[in-house]
């Protein structure tokens, strides 16, 4: 739900993400294994993000990761330790519960019995595997899975009629909980009862917008899509949509953070970008994502004027190295990454980088003057 543009993070805040992004996929990795990559995701790295904010990056932990084809074989600093680790098992425990819903729904090759079956043996080795991550952690995934399991229920019973906030509260429950612990990781137990609303509203927020973007192609399969069911109309959703926007800003006032900047611009700025998105109201102005190299006209990952060759070539057989590696995490198809052989930034057919512009940094606030000079937040506005 959250795509930030590099654009409109700036350099710092850029690096800042992609050390969460690292940070999450190689918790995963580390704890779980290779195939436990699969389930890293953007919303999830909010997580270690929030962690990071209350305590800090000293404190929270840093590492240097080793050379990744998605960073062009180098090496970074990325984001390690408990909300790392807290991230990797709540995303874990909801990429399981999106692989059961999917294999219900029959999509695709799910609908063949021993595809079905494998998945559903793939989602029950995630959930035990986030349990024992939340477990060496405190936190009890039990309250994720009560919550997915109480979808299902809540999900037949509803019809016409139903409020749409009865088929959201589960989702509700369960970010709330993970965005609570955050603060007892971080040693801000008085964090918590505000980060829950935040979490509860982002949980909220995320089911309503799941719904809009699905429900065109829900009708045409026939699969259950909660605005349908319920009755509730666009303008509906777009309403709770923007009070959810609203609650979070708000809720995160009351948070202590150390250095909320990152936090803040996810939460606050970027949130309502994803709105928009949700509802086809903004269109992009850049052709980047935070993967997208940093540079300028003939700076590191710049596009080159046309027919000159690129002095730094990878070979045929460290490309298709290369290639292997982007292909095995989507970025081929989800992200933003440099070409295999040539290095030119590529973005992926998937990709949708949703800025409209450089200068909305504080939308919000109505100002210009907090903007950093790299282009990142570095506002103290009460927005």
């Amino acid at each position: 739900m959250v795509r930030p543009c590099r654009h409109r993070l700036g350099e710092r805040l850029t690096a800042q993400w992609t050390a969460h992004l690292c940070g999450l996929c190689l918790a995963l990795r580390g704890d779980h294994g290779q195939l436990a990559r699969l389930v890293t995701n953007y919303d999830g790295l909010l997580i270690s993000v929030l962690t990071e904010a209350q305590s800090g990056p000293d404190v929270a932990g840093r590492r240097t990761a080793g050379p990744c084809p998605l960073r062009g074989l180098r090496t970074a600093s990325v984001a390690h330790g408990e909300g790392a680790r807290l991230a990797a098992a709540v995303s874990l425990v909801l990429a399981s519960a999106k692989v059961r819903d999917h294999v219900a729904d029959g999509d695709g090759l799910l609908a063949r019995r021993p595809v079905a079956l494998a998945a559903r043996r793939v989602a029950a080795s995630w959930d035990r595997a986030g349990a024992r991550t939340g477990t060496d952690i405190g936190f009890d995934t039990a309250v994720l899975l009560d919550a997915v399991d109480r979808q299902t229920g809540i999900e037949a019973l509803a019809g016409p009629g139903t409020p749409l906030l009865t088929v959201t509260e589960p989702t509700e429950t369960a970010t709330a909980a993970a965005f609570a612990h955050t603060a007892v990781l971080a040693g801000r137990p008085h964090n918590a009862e505000p980060l829950a609303e935040a979490g509860a509203l982002f949980g909220r927020l995320a089911h309503l917008l799941d719904a809009v973007e699905d429900r065109e192609a829900d009708a045409a399969s026939g699969a259950w899509n909660p605005l349908t069911a319920t009755g509730t109309s666009l303008q509906e959703a777009r309403r709770l949509a923007d009070d959810a926007v609203h609650g979070i800003r708000l809720a995160l006032k009351e948070v202590e953070f150390t250095d909320g900047r990152l936090a803040h611009r996810l939460l606050v700025h970027e949130l309502p970008n994803s709105v928009h998105r949700a509802f086809g109201t903004v269109s992009c102005a850049h052709g980047s994502g935070p993967y997208a190299p940093p540079g300028g006209p003939g700076g590191p990952g710049a596009p080159l004027p046309p027919g000159p060759p690129r002095r730094d070539r990878r070979g045929l057989m460290a490309g298709c190295a290369v290639w292997l590696g982007l292909a095995c995490t989507c970025q081929l198809c989800c992200g933003t990454y440099e070409d295999p052989w040539t290095r030119e930034p590529k973005q992926g057919s998937c990709s949708n980088c949703d800025c409209s512009g450089c200068g909305d940094c504080c939308e919000c606030c109505n100002c210009c003057s907090c903007c950093g000079e790299d282009g990142g937040c570095d506002c103290g506005c009460d927005c």
